[in-house]
């Protein structure tokens, strides 16, 4: 059986050779067209990055290491499954492999950090959940460690390179959706203040409705989202569509307006699995995008070509329309 080789990629897919090793190492240099003709080709013909040979060449294990989210309530834990799928697959056409590893917190997690430290011959980390007052990313960096984000740093500087979606802009379009269906009276249904995410999607929604006093928190999940809904529906100035900060709360909206026997459009974040299945409109991260960007900031910091200030990026979500607002 012949040896498949990049130049016999790089046939297949009709590119360079070039092109094919930006797309292992660097994919995010690479238009999305080209990325994927590149990656069905490889999969055509089943090549693989020779990792002994790499590691001898390059000293280092081609090995990366991301937590797992603990599990909620089913249905928004599912987004970042949908990061981790996508981040493996971009590991693994750059050559890298992805360890996984849980824990309770942030000191547990800093205690992780240094096990997998000492046990493996890891090359760096994906951070993911970022937050006021992250000691992670310290941790990392005084350590030399090389690490990227999926996630900004909220309210610190930008001191290391990250990769994080536009939460803000996604309840802005979610709250012209509504706008431009003729609602007047659109209420925000969000996580209590402090959360980097939620005060963003916050943010989008009242900078796009112009309102502060529909609104209501409640931790995440279908029962507290139900129960704040309600606060909200049963007031005499009740408001006739809600914008939720997740699919959870979403749910617990409907649940809600289906009890007080109120008509009320309803708007979720993230574009779960659980959205899809009934119909209901959603904002959509674009988690595949967001992974192949970290890997290929990843890639750049350990092959030495980093730019001297961090990188950061912000991507645009969708509204993925279901349902008659």
């Amino acid at each position: 059986m012949q040896k498949v080789t990049i130049a016999t990629v790089a046939r297949r897919a009709g590119v360079s050779r070039q092109t094919v090793s930006n797309v292992i190492n660097t994919p995010d240099v690479v238009r999305e067209e080209t990325r994927e003709r590149v990656r069905e080709a490889i999969e055509e013909l089943g090549y693989r990055v020779n990792q002994a040979a790499r590691q001898m060449r390059t000293g280092r294990s081609r090995l990366i290491a991301v937590r797992i989210e603990p599990a909620r309530d089913g249905i928004n834990g599912s987004v970042l499954d949908r990061f981790l799928h996508g981040l493996t697959d971009a590991a693994g056409l750059a050559g890298y492999r992805v360890m996984l590893y849980t824990a309770g917190g942030d000191a547990d997690e800093i205690a992780t950090y240094d096990e997998l430290l000492n046990a493996y011959d890891l090359d760096a980390f994906v951070l993911t959940s970022t937050h006021h007052g992250d000691p992670r990313t310290s941790w990392l960096a005084a350590r030399d460690v090389p690490f990227v984000t999926f996630g900004r740093p909220w309210g610190a500087p930008d001191t290391h390179s990250w990769v994080d979606v536009d939460n803000a802009a996604g309840t802005a379009a979610a709250t012209s959706h509504l706008l431009s269906a003729g609602h007047r009276r659109i209420g925000f249904l969000g996580w209590p203040a402090g959360s980097g995410v939620g005060d963003a999607r916050r943010e989008g929604w009242h900078r796009a409705a112009g309102l502060s006093a529909l609104s209501a928190t409640s931790s995440d999940g279908v029962e507290p989202g139900a129960a704040a809904a309600k606060s909200l529906l049963s007031r005499p100035e009740a408001p006739t569509a809600l914008v939720c900060a997740s699919d959870s709360l979403a749910l617990g909206a409907l649940q809600a307006a289906r009890e007080l026997g109120r008509d009320c459009a309803v708007v979720g974040f993230d574009d779960t699995a659980v959205a899809q299945a009934i119909g209901l409109t959603s904002v959509s991260q674009p988690l595949a995008e967001a992974a192949a960007r970290c890997m290929g900031l990843l890639t750049e910091l350990l092959d030495g070509r980093a730019p001297s200030l961090p990188t950061t990026v912000l991507l645009p979500p969708s509204l993925v329309v279901r349902q008659t607002a």
